[in-house]
């Protein structure tokens, strides 16, 4: 397989604090010569374990760009112990673009990987975390939110594994990042994920629902700095005492967590996310937009539980996801 064209700006093996970024070459209409140029830090003192963490792996998920942001300007060197690799823009066309997939060729990140060294831009990027970013880590954060199209309650999560040993560290990780949910989430489609291809290597993965419709509010906000700042002291990278609150543990493992929209029209939500729900109960309704008159779709729950997620525009198409229910554990 060809290299990766890719390089980084940043000596991965120094001490210190260095920014930089991945340049990917990138010929175009308005740029022949250019470059893709993903704004990287590095932050590296003495030997100890590596965290990569990660925003905007969907381009229009926020609260992860502005807790790493953060994190990339505020970090003090001389509470490091290990390394710090921080991407807060994972798919940066996306980000940029302000949409989930990439403008240039819309690509999916979270569902190109492994990735191609000769693919578009999308496969390019995930090649080079595939075989270049994830062999350097020990702890991996992907921090996400709802997007545009999405709502969610704020939850941590992770996944059930077959390696028993590398779930039970997921979920001590998942734990300490100490979202107000904790929730075991069953992925409808895993294929190409960047959460299975870090799984694959036997990594410590967590990822986050922090909320959606496209912004992020104060709490949201809250809730990602304050998780990244407690994964990085459980893994023994920074020094200092976390900030240990309350969690709601859930699960969607259960047959009816996810319900899918069988019908397109204007959608009346009929509870709110965190709201409890039972078994039948009416979660929304879909009325029909092209005449009145006519009697709206309902949908029901199919588990008991919280509504942990939602659809977030007002108008609701066929195959759209309409809701989640968490289940308590």
């Amino acid at each position: 397989m060809r290299d990766n064209p890719i390089t980084a700006t940043v000596d991965f093996a120094a001490n210190g604090i260095q920014h930089g970024f991945l340049k990917l070459p990138h010929s175009h209409d308005t740029s022949a010569w250019g470059a893709v140029m993903i704004p990287i830090t590095v932050v590296r003192r003495g030997e100890g374990p590596t965290a990569l963490l990660t925003g905007a792996n969907h381009g229009d998920e926020y609260e992860g760009p502005i807790a790493l942001m953060d994190l990339a300007q505020n970090v003090v060197l001389n509470n490091v112990s290990g390394r710090i690799i921080i991407i807060p823009m994972m798919n940066y066309p996306a980000f940029l673009a302000g949409k989930r997939t990439s403008p240039i060729d819309s690509g999916n990140m979270n569902r190109a990987f492994p990735g191609a060294p000769d693919g578009t831009v999308t496969p390019k990027i995930a090649d080079y975390f595939q075989r270049t970013m994830l062999p350097m880590a020990d702890v991996v954060l992907d921090i996400h939110a709802g997007g545009k199209t999405l709502d969610f309650i704020p939850f941590a999560c992770t996944h059930v594994l077959e390696d028993a040993d590398q779930q039970a560290q997921c979920i001590a990780a998942m734990r300490a990042f100490n979202a107000p949910y904790s929730m075991m989430l069953t992925e409808l489609d895993a294929v190409g994920m960047y959460d299975t291809a870090t799984e694959d290597m036997g990594k410590i993965f967590v990822s986050t629902e922090l909320g959606g419709g496209g912004s992020a509010t104060a709490r949201s906000t809250a809730i990602a700095k304050r998780g990244v700042d407690n994964l990085l002291k459980h893994a023994g990278i920074l020094s200092g005492e976390m900030d240990v609150q309350p969690t709601i543990n859930l699960d969607t493992s259960g047959d009816g967590c996810f319900i899918t929209c069988e019908s397109r029209g204007l959608l009346e939500m009929c509870v709110d996310l965190g709201e409890a729900v039972g078994e039948g109960d009416v979660i929304a309704r879909v009325h029909d937009v092209y005449r009145t008159g006519g009697t709206p779709d309902e949908y029901r729950a199919q588990a008991s539980g919280i509504l942990a997620g939602r659809h977030f525009p007002g108008l609701v198409d066929m195959g759209d996801s309409l809701g989640v229910i968490g289940m308590l554990v």
